[in-house]
Formats: structure tokens, sequence, C-alpha cells
């Protein structure tokens, strides 16, 4: 089949790589209806952080179950699915509990001897406790499947995000990131009863969706000056909830000097140099809490599918270009170079 892999830093390729297959009792082979890049996929690309060459690459995917494993009991050949973008087996303390990003057989696509979720198929673990089935009359509905397809991933990291951050009805809410995740979370931030949502970005196209997602105010301005806009937004005392969904040093320390005292920040942006971004001496004075990390999407896509699937939420605006497998690679430079917001992958 074809599948991407990444050799090195801005070489991305689609190759012919073996067809999955079923190695365990537990696997489930699915063949890949929609796919994604993601922001986070950029750090590998951009040679931030490391990989080997040759190892597959994406992880965020939906699509038909084509053959099970003699142990998996709730899926059958034919079962419209969608991933999360971590495997868990769905039995063990921590998925017990929720956070099935800590499942100690966990693990994620496209790690090394994994399939990755940019190609033609994939290889699941444990599917019974990863995949989650969707509507079957949504394999021909284009617009819902991918809608669907942000559950794999930024949608419920959006929420995990609000969640951190402790949005609630009437709360107000700022958002620091333009991207997909940041923009989930405008959309998360709303189904959650904010009263007031305040988008930082200065990208046109994306604060454009922020504002359908439900962002009653866009701060365009960066650094200092983004933080003196939000804060005479807010009376001068900041935002009860702050999204953190950027990773970096200088976003970190946006959303500490825009939080209320006795707010909190919940963050999801993948880490990237931003070991220095937190002054603990400041968030113990003001009481900001922090919460967040790598968001367990398979406890939420229950949730929050039910809502899609009633029209209560719409993430699919996220996905502004679309390319065939054999496009990935040009998605990947469409991304890195910001013509793009997230690129939608249809094999």
């Amino acid at each position: 089949m074809r599948a991407t892999v990444i050799h090195a830093p801005h070489d991305i390729r689609v190759e012919e790589v073996p067809d999955p297959r079923i190695q365990t009792s537990t696997d489930a082979v699915v063949r890949v209806l929609r796919a994604c890049i993601c922001g986070s996929d950029l750090w590998a690309y951009r040679g931030e952080s490391a990989r080997q060459p040759g190892q597959r690459i994406g992880h965020e995917f939906l699509g038909l179950v084509e053959e099970t494993g003699p142990a998996v009991r709730g899926l059958r050949k034919g079962d419209l699915v969608v991933a999360p973008f971590v495997w868990s087996d769905g039995t063990c303390d921590f998925c017990s509990e929720g956070l099935t990003t800590s499942c100690p057989q966990g693990g994620f696509w496209g790690s090394v001897g994994s399939d990755g979720g940019q190609g033609e198929a994939v290889r699941v673990p444990f599917a019974d406790g990863t995949l989650v089935k969707l509507p079957a009359d949504a394999a021909s509905d284009d617009h819902l499947l991918t809608a669907l397809l942000a559950l794999s991933d930024v949608m419920g990291t959006g929420h995990h995000a609000a969640l951190g951050a402790g949005v609630r009805p009437g709360s107000t809410v700022a958002v620091v990131g333009d991207g997909a995740v940041g923009l989930c979370g405008v959309l998360a931030a709303k189904r959650l009863g904010a009263e007031r949502i305040i988008a930082l970005g200065h990208h046109r196209a994306r604060t454009d969706i922020a504002k359908l997602f439900g962002a009653t105010h866009v701060v365009a301005e960066r650094g200092e000056a983004a933080v003196d806009a939000v804060r005479e937004l807010t009376r001068g005392q900041g935002a009860h909830a702050v999204i953190e969904a950027v990773g970096t040093e200088q976003s970190m320390r946006t959303a500490v000097d825009i939080t209320r005292d006795g707010g909190a920040i919940g963050y999801v942006g993948v880490p990237h140099g931003s070991g220095t971004g937190l002054d603990l001496g400041v968030m113990f004075d003001r009481n900001i809490a922090l919460r967040g990390g790598v968001a367990p999407v398979r406890t939420y896509i229950p949730e929050l599918l039910a809502d899609i699937l009633d029209g209560t939420i719409d993430p699919s605006p996220v996905f502004d270009l679309t390319v065939s497998v054999e496009g990935v690679p040009d998605g990947y430079r469409a991304m890195d170079e910001r013509t793009a917001l997230k690129v939608l992958v249809k094999p």
C-alpha cells in the first residue's frame, strides 16, 4: 500500500510499504477514508523532534474495518470507525479513569514499528479499546466525515484545554493560538457556555473561523500589546480561563499574563522551547492554576460525537486544503508555510 514516511527534516515521501496485517488477537485493520496533517507533525518535519529515517507519520484517521483478530468483540468488517491519536487497551486502571494516554500498553501512531495514519490502511492494536464506531451512513456524507475526523485529535484536544482551563457558563475565556487546536478550543469553550471568548491571532482567515466558532473578540496584537488588549477587554483583570494551544515560551508567558487572578490555564500546545516560560512565583502569588497535557481524546469522543451528529458543533471548517495521499508532501509544505491551516487527506 501507499503511506507517508519521513526520511529527514523537510523530506516527506509517499512510498510503497507492506500492507498491514493482524499480528495479535486484539488487532484490527482499518482502511483509511480520511486522514489529516497535524500542526504537531510539523515539529518532526522541521527537525525539532527526532524521527528515524523511513519512520511512518500521521496520527489522525477514520475508516472502515477490513479485518479483525479473533479476540475483537465489539467490531466487525465494514464498521465505520474513528481512531484517537493514541491507541489504548481500554481495561487498565488509567483507561478506567479516563486517562487513556497513560495506558501502559498504549502508543502513538507513527511511532517506531507502528503504522501512521497518513496512508491507505492502518493496523490498530487493542481495537476494542481504541476505535469508536460511527454511524454507517456517515460514510456517504463527505461533510460529516470531515467533521468526524476532527474527533481523532483537534476537537478532543481543544475540549481538553477548555476543561483544564475551567471553562464554565458565563466565564470569560482567552485562547492563545490560532491553529486548528486553538480554534477547536474556541468551539469547545462556546459549547461549555462561555459568555465571552477572546481569540488571539492575526491571520484573518483563521480569526474568521474563530468568530464562526463563537469568539466574541479578536486580538491581533502580539506580545505585550496583546496582553494590554486582553486586559483592556476585561477591565484590567484578565480572563477567567485561558487556553494555551501553541507550546512556546512566549505563548505560555502570554497565557500567564492574560489570566485573571484565581483563574486557570488549560495547556495543550506540544511544548517546544517552553522550559522557561513559567514563573512559579507569579503563578503562586496570583493563584493561577495550570492543567492540561496530552489529551485523552478516546474518553471524550462519545460525548463530542453526539454533538457533531446532532449539529451542535461542527469543527469541519478547520480543514481548508484537501490532498490525496500522493499530495501529502505538498500538504506539509503548505502548513509549514502557513498557506494552509489544516490539511485533509483523502486516500
